[in-house]
Parts: structure tokens; sequence; C-alpha cells
């Protein structure tokens, strides 16, 4: 298991920390996922060989969260999340 700590842009409650953790738990391969508000990070444990940094950056914005440039894909978008 590979350990991945993701800035996460647009998560303003509750509500935002739980999409995040579905969308990262979704994705095959992930394991335990650990989401905090206060410092904007999710730290996700993965199988590398099922998931990619690719991939859960993916399911993040896919959520309509943004990731941090240094971690960012073409894919980036902010939709605004559960809130917006």
């Amino acid at each position: 298991m590979r350990t991945e700590l993701l800035k996460v842009l647009g998560m303003t409650c509750e509500g935002c920390i739980t999409e995040v953790t579905r969308a990262l738990k979704a994705t095959g391969g992930v394991g335990d996922v650990k989401v905090s508000l206060s410092s904007g990070e999710a730290t996700v444990q993965y199988d590398e060989r099922l998931a990619s940094p690719a991939q859960l950056q993916l399911a993040v914005t896919g959520a309509g969260y943004g990731v941090n440039e240094r971690a960012a894909t073409p894919h980036h978008a902010h939709r605004g999340g559960c809130c917006g």
C-alpha cells in the first residue's frame, strides 16, 4: 500500500468531506481515506497496482473539487463541490 497526500481545493463544510471521501473510496484499489477540512488535505492509502495518483486526483476533480497546482492533472476542474 502507498500513501498519497492531496491538497484539496474548495472544501467548505462537513458535506464536502463526505463527498471527497466517497469519491476517493469509489476508486478501485483505495483502502483508507482521511480528509481534513482544516488542512484542506486528503490522505489516501491505495494499492499502487490498482490505482495511481492521477486516478485519485481525477476522483477529487470529478467530485467537483480542485487539486493543488503541484498535483494537478489536465482534468483539473472546480465546480464548487457539494456547496456550490
